[in-house]
């Protein structure tokens, strides 16, 4: 497969298709990007201008005098402007110097390039052979203001997926204030889609929420400075019967970790607006002459294979080619963190204790978290102060790393590098080095503040400090938590001017943090944290390969979380562990063989004191390692489909299977929430098989034909009398089975 872009210079059409899709706008007469289709591939060569359609419609405004066809406010459109006859949302608003926001974008010029280029200072997705995209540039210009605004779009050769942003260049002499900048607005011609989204709080991040569009304006967003538990940067549009397995939907997302907005503004002509970006809400960039400004990327998915075939580009996508370094392609480790097993409560010989029952069972990498530095007694003290608590660590860390990894265990170390305690030396040499208003109580959020990373030198303590930490220690895995959005959004280093630029410099410096550490320490495998899950997003998927999903660990909550989750973020990221029963967030007692089957489809790892489960819990332990490590590279390169949604139907049953790429094996997944009287019976049909080979399941052979028409029966001894001799297995509340199935 190839990616071409074409520029009819007869029509003045840009035609970007490759297998899958195309995209297609033209020049209007006077400049303007005029968006005339979006979807499955259509012939190249052709003349689509009649896709154009004006009409003379009242209360119109219009571009020429004496032409009452030529409105903006009715013609689809690729980079639109707001006063100029359109009144929808804009893509871009300049605050110009007489207070103006009026500005008319029109075409200057046009590259078209092999590959795709990289964003200074922002993550995005990369070619590792340019082959692999082509990118179109446009230029647009604003001539009385001599600003420029080059649209940058990378179709991918082998995935349907189109990458897209924007950037500002001040060409002119006087000096702009950007309020607002679109990564993407995409016209589209009707209204006739669901919107999904994925929303929910601390605990229950990503749940799939859908409803239809409307007339007005439909969004999401963040204020909090972060991507944010409440709302994930991603949108499906889906037709009205597309399910998982069929029909139309239309995927984006921001690869960014601040304050975003995704918007569908429905006209009452039926014209659906998708705009991407960044919040506008506490936003503003002062642009100097000779400056510019680049926006995150926005990443376009289109299927026409449902959900799960958007979800699997996605997956691609991120997996190969935004996903970074050694951790890439490279199985992960099973890890042990100590946290649910001791919270503040632990010493060096307890410590060590959990390290020698983990290692006996199989697991790879121990991990300490908080609590190992400062004066951390509780959480009122220690942020800032990444250095060895004593009292709990007399030998440092870097001698607790060493009885570790004595023990043939890697070694990690939790952090939270981008807050301060008061009660911490770094606090109390440097006050004014967190966010906060000038004369204005700040805000705390467990009993801590944000340090502003908008200052290069906060930046640079803190890599020094972590740098300090990891020589010491010889790390091999860092969690990097982050327990708070941020308040208090102000720069007192700053001019009144610029502070409208606070949230996104914050960005800034956290990526470069994250960049500086990843070169100097190219074998760290970083874990994101953000109270779990409310920093899940595709900007930090460029500089940590995997995710605490949530800090919900319960097996049966978690069902919904990484069902959710998986329609944008491929399983490699989701970091899931077996947690300690009762449940610390849900009291919840759930089998450890469910623990292990919600757990296995992840970044797998446990969080407790193995040394408290008997003999047989830690039998399942050792054979819970023994399928995972086994499994794991088809559980993370695989392709993964969604078969029952615990959000649909009766709600008391998900199931789910990942095949391998060579359609030699897969592995299904099937839970329950409560156990049922008398059940009905069950069959799923599967996914992803090859049609023509016999697949082996326990000893009977089907073919992946029957398997995926027919159905597996997942039927289980509720169908009956659970106690009776039935040949099957007695059934529970929050039980799950695994199938692997081989071809034979």
């Amino acid at each position: 497969m190839t990616a071409t872009i074409t520029f009819q210079s007869e029509n003045k059409q840009f035609h970007l298709s490759n297998e899958s899709i195309s995209y297609i706008f033209q020049l209007s007469e006077d400049g303007k990007l005029l968006q005339l289709y979006y979807g499955k591939k259509v012939p190249q060569n052709r003349d689509y201008s009649y896709l154009v359609e004006m009409h003379h419609r009242s209360m119109a405004t219009f571009r020429k005098e004496g032409d009452l066809l030529y409105s903006l406010e009715h013609l689809k459109q690729e980079f639109p402007e707001y006063g100029a006859t359109d009144f929808r949302h804009p893509a871009i608003s300049l605050r110009q110097k007489n207070g103006s926001n009026l500005t008319d974008f029109v075409y200057k010029s046009h590259q078209i390039i092999d590959g795709k280029g990289s964003l200074k200072g922002l993550p995005a997705t990369y070619v590792e052979d340019k082959q692999e995209a082509k990118t179109l540039l446009i230029k647009l210009e604003d001539k009385l203001t001599n600003v420029e605004v080059e649209l940058s779009y990378t179709l991918f050769s082998e995935l349907p997926v189109l990458a897209r942003n924007a950037k500002v260049i001040n060409n002119g002499e006087d000096t702009q204030f950007i309020e607002q900048l679109a990564s993407l607005s995409l016209d589209l011609p009707d209204r006739d889609y669901d919107w999904l989204q994925l929303s929910g709080a601390w605990g229950r991040e990503r749940y799939v929420k859908q409803r239809k569009l409307q007339q007005g304006i439909q969004s999401i967003e963040s204020t909090r400075g972060i991507s944010s538990s409440q709302q994930n940067p991603f949108v499906a549009l889906k037709r009205e019967n597309t399910d998982e397995n069929q029909g139309e939907v239309i995927g984006a997302t921001l690869v960014y970790s601040g304050n975003f907005l995704i918007q569908a503004e429905v006209d009452t002509w039926d014209v659906t607006r998708l705009q991407v970006g960044m919040n506008p809400f506490g936003f503003e960039w002062k642009l100097e002459a000779g400056e510019t400004f680049t926006s995150p990327e926005t990443l376009l998915v289109y299927s026409d294979a449902g959900l799960n075939g958007m979800s699997q580009s996605f997956h691609q996508l991120f997996n190969k080619r935004l996903i970074r370094g050694k951790w890439r392609e490279q199985d992960r480790p099973v890890l042990i963190n100590n946290w649910e097993a001791t919270y503040f409560d632990f010493n060096e010989d307890k410590l060590v204790n959990i390290a020698e029952k983990a290692k006996s069972v199989g697991v790879d990498l121990f991990v300490l978290d908080d609590g190992w530095f400062g004066e951390r007694n509780n959480d009122e003290a220690g942020l800032g102060d990444w250095y060895a608590n004593k009292d709990r660590l007399p030998n440092g860390v870097g001698g607790l790393a060493k009885r570790i990894k004595s023990l043939g265990l890697k070694f990690g170390l939790w952090i939270e590098p981008e807050m301060v305690n008061k009660n911490s030396d770094l606090y109390r040499k440097h006050p004014e080095w967190i966010l906060h208003t000038p004369d204005r109580v700040s805000n705390h959020g467990r009993n801590q503040f944000v340090l502003n990373y908008g200052n290069e030198e906060v930046v640079e303590n803190i890599f020094q400090q972590i740098s300090a930490i990891i020589d010491e220690s010889q790390l091999d895995y860092i969690k990097w938590d982050m327990n708070r959005p941020l308040t208090n959004v102000f720069d007192v280093d700053l001019d009144k001017s610029q502070q409208g630029e606070v949230f996104h410099r914050y960005v800034l410096g956290v990526y470069s943090l994250y960049e500086r550490l990843i070169e100097r320490y190219p074998n760290i495998l970083f874990e994101s944290c953000s109270s779990g899950g409310a920093r899940f997003d595709a900007g930090m998927l460029y500089y940590a390969p995997q995710t605490w999903t949530s800090d919900d660990s319960d097996a049966i909550e978690r069902l919904k979380i990484q069902y959710g989750t998986s329609f944008l973020y491929p399983l490699s990221s989701m970091g899931a562990h077996v947690s300690i029963t009762p449940n610390h967030q849900t009291n919840r007692v759930t089998p450890i063989e469910t623990r292990g089957n919600v757990a296995y489809f992840g970044a797998f790892g446990y969080e407790l004191d193995l040394n408290q489960l008997n003999s047989d819990e830690l039998a399942v332990v050792k054979e819970q390692i023994k399928f995972y490590k086994k499994y794991q590279s088809i559980i993370h390169n695989g392709t993964f489909y969604r078969l029952r949604s615990p959000f649909e139907k009766d709600k008391n049953h998900a199931t789910w299977m990942v095949v391998s790429n060579d359609q030699s094996t897969a592995i299904v997944g099937d839970y329950k929430m409560l156990n049922e009287v008398n059940r009905s019976y069950q069959r799923v049909q599967l996914k992803g098989l090859n049609p023509n080979a016999e697949y082996l399941i326990n000893d009977m052979t089907y073919s992946g034909e029957e398997l995926m028409n027919a159905g597996l029966i997942t039927t289980d001894a509720s169908s009956g009398q659970i106690n009776a001799q039935n040949n099957r297995k007695e059934t529970y509340d929050f039980d799950s089975r695994i199938w692997v199935l081989t071809q034979k």
